[in-house]
């Protein structure tokens, strides 16, 4: 598999090998050394998830208080999302700045980003099903949103008739959120990751 650094610290694009033949094909979409070789650390992973969407569906921008936070490793494994990674953290060299990448079931490309990003997707197909990798469990006390459609992110969504749910769109924006005091910090995320790395058998 290839390993390749995104323009927003911590957000990596993972493209697997395929080998195919006439009965099908064969990959590895993750590898816990390859990773850790990348980001410094292993995985400690707590949770498995899946979510199914229709198409035009957007879910996120979402991500969680740091500390903990929870990074996630992503793959769709059935239809096309146009998946996104915002750098949500307060300070960061790139606040405010976001990428996105097809994730479907041709190329069958993955998606890290670490704790304290935000990410989101739209769904591009009927059925388009993620699987998600994540670090922590899910707790919604500190499980936050900001609003995919702010004006001022600016988010270049793929189709103008877009489906949120109740909680997605009652998201504050960027700005907002930052008012709110609501946005990871990033040098709290850097210090974060190093302690992880060091805590972690096999980190650097």
């Amino acid at each position: 598999m290839k390993l390749r650094p995104l323009g927003i610290e911590g957000a990596w694009e993972i493209t697997p090998q395929q080998h195919g033949d006439s009965r099908g094909l064969f990959l590895e979409w993750y590898r816990v050394d390859r990773l850790a070789e990348a980001i410094g650390r292993p995985l400690q992973l707590a949770q498995s998830n899946l979510s199914v969407s229709c198409r035009d569906v957007v879910r996120g921008i979402h991500f969680s208080d740091v500390p903990p936070g929870q990074a996630k490793y992503v793959t769709c494994v059935r239809g096309a999302v146009l998946d996104v990674v915002v750098d949500i953290r307060v300070g960061s060299p790139t606040f405010g700045q976001w990428e996105t990448l097809r994730l479907d079931d041709v190329d069958r490309r993955a998606v890290y980003v670490t704790e304290g990003l935000g990410h989101g997707f739209c769904a591009l197909t009927d059925d388009a099903t993620l699987s998600y990798l994540c670090t922590t469990t899910y707790d919604p006390s500190i499980d936050r949103a900001v609003h995919p459609l702010d004006e001022e992110l600016g988010i270049e969504w793929p189709t103008g008739t877009l489906l949120l749910s109740a909680r997605d769109a009652a998201a504050p924006t960027l700005a907002q959120a930052r008012e709110m005091g609501l946005l990871p910090d990033y040098e709290t995320c850097r210090r974060q990751a190093a302690d992880l790395a060091l805590e972690t058998p096999g980190g650097r």
